[in-house]
């Protein structure tokens, strides 16, 4: 409802723009003033952005594009380095979602062993999260000097992205407690985070799939299973999809994009700063802006022009 009423007071802002944009060019017409062609001029900017924001929503009409969003992201090969990358995209998801207003909570992690994450994953809540953090799903692959070596040499890291809708109230999947085993840990704590004294995070094991999921972010063990619970039929969810969709070749294409290797997005930061998709060959030189949580002009693009992943 809430979704539904925001679309609708989006557009009666751009009907109330449209009357005042066609009131001060009447008076304009009327009685030239460089004040009201400043004021117009402003205006016409203000509506078509609005107008592209809502035409862009419209790009976002798959099955499960306005739900939530579980994102993770884990560590490639190189350490301490790939760790760091891995952290650095998690400070730049939480910045986006904050951006646009979206509530975001980081629910399991393991730290690597000097820096950053080995893995880590959170929840993005707000209108189409998942639809405008599809874009996201791939390696992404960053050049630096890097901060870990002493003798200053440039390295490249990688780390995987990989979202998932939060579908829990849409579908009707039943997970048999026998077909669960539940182990309970104290959390990790990083960076200074409170730990847990008792045994409050849950770790749930689905024995039929192999498919185990984590939650840590809550002190209430009940709290903790109950999110685990929810990931872990998202993660069945999308495995029954994938099964559907091995027979479509276009899909298998799609999946071999996405493995492991093969970079979607390059964040150079050394010897020069520029950020490519290398899915739309979109550039942008300002790296600081889009690590800063800027993403939306990469997300459009990408979403605007998908690749043809048939060809």
């Amino acid at each position: 409802m809430n979704a539904l009423r925001s679309e609708i007071v989006q557009a009666q802002k751009i009907e109330k723009g449209f009357s005042e944009i066609e009131s001060l060019l009447e008076l304009l017409a009327e009685s030239p003033d460089v004040d009201l062609e400043t004021e117009a001029a402003k205006n016409i900017d203000d509506l078509e952005k609005e107008l592209s924001d809502l035409e862009f929503r419209q790009m976002l009409s798959g099955e499960h594009d306005d739900k939530n969003a579980i994102l993770s992201i884990n560590a490639g090969a190189g350490g301490t380095e790939s760790c760091d990358w891995a952290e650095m995209l998690l400070r730049m998801y939480r910045m986006w979602a904050d951006r646009r207003g979206y509530k975001n909570e980081v629910i399991d992690f393991t730290p690597g062993d000097s820096a950053g994450f080995r893995s880590v994953t959170m929840t993005i809540e707000g209108p189409y999260a998942y639809g405008y953090l599809k874009a996201e799903i791939g390696v992404h692959r960053l050049v630096r000097i890097s901060p870990f070596d002493a003798n200053k040499r440039r390295h490249t890291s990688f780390a995987s992205v990989f979202v998932l809708p939060d579908i829990e109230e849409d579908i009707n999947i039943v997970v048999k407690e026998e077909d669960l085993r539940i182990d309970t840990f104290r959390s990790s704590g990083a960076g200074g985070q409170k730990v847990n004294k008792t045994d409050s995070a849950v770790r749930l094991t689905h024995l039929p799939t192999g498919i185990v999921v984590a939650c840590q972010n809550e002190r209430s063990q009940h709290r903790n299973r109950e999110t685990a619970m929810k990931i872990l039929k998202a993660k069945l969810y999308e495995r029954e999809m994938e099964k559907q969709a091995k027979a479509k070749e276009k899909i298998e294409d799609e999946k071999k994009d996405i493995a492991w290797g093969s970079q979607i997005r390059s964040y150079v930061l050394h010897p020069y700063k520029m950020i490519k998709d290398h899915r739309t060959d979109f550039e942008v030189g300002d790296t600081d802006r889009i690590l800063n949580g800027d993403l939306d002009p990469l997300i459009r693009t990408y979403l605007l022009h998908p690749p043809d992943l048939g060809s």
